[in-house]
């Protein structure tokens, strides 16, 4: 450790110990948290615990497959609490004990515009599965559904980065104060 620690972490943290950097990051979480499905080993998630991480999301909630891919996390996995949940029934019990309202993202018929919303400062934001989208059982479940903007031609963007750009619209509104 001579030279510093080689970890992914911000220079802030360089030698400390895991549980000290996951303490330190607990008295500062945000309110929101984020949710996905994994019905097929999504290759997802492991960038949505990383960005999740980055943005300092309470917690990272995923719904069906215990098993995921942590490379994408690049290690951030160590730092931010993520929990299996088995269902989307099991999902709904859950966001119900823990305050937050859910908020689907996706881009379905009569979905929202995500950048016209104001979204909840107890947000759980939920995301399906790549290429599939949101469950029937979890679009059951949202208080709303919200879409990201896109003009491309293809259907969607990727999950990963619909992720990031949901808690950077979370970010914007309620730390850094920024109007939708």
């Amino acid at each position: 450790m001579r030279d510093g620690d080689r970890r992914n972490v911000v220079d802030r943290y360089r030698y400390w110990l895991v549980a000290a950097i996951v303490a330190d990051l607990d008295t500062r979480r945000h309110q929101f948290a984020v949710a996905i499905e994994n019905w097929r080993h999504d290759l997802n998630i492991g960038t949505v615990v990383r960005t999740a991480n980055a943005f300092l999301a309470r917690e990272v909630l995923i719904v069906g497959r215990r098993r995921w891919n942590r490379r994408g996390a690049m290690v951030t996995d160590r730092y931010q609490h993520i929990r299996h949940l088995a269902s989307a029934a099991d999902l709904a019990d859950y966001a119900s004990d823990a305050g937050y309202e859910v908020v689907g993202i996706d881009n379905l018929p009569g979905s929202v515009p995500l950048e016209a919303t104001r979204l909840p400062a107890n947000a759980l934001l939920l995301f399906g599965q790549e290429g599939t989208g949101l469950s029937t059982e979890a679009r059951a479940l949202a208080a709303a559904t919200l879409s990201i903007a896109s003009f491309g031609s293809t259907r969607s963007i990727n999950a990963g980065v619909a992720a990031g750009i949901a808690m950077h619209a979370w970010v914007r509104q309620h730390v850094l104060g920024q109007e939708f």
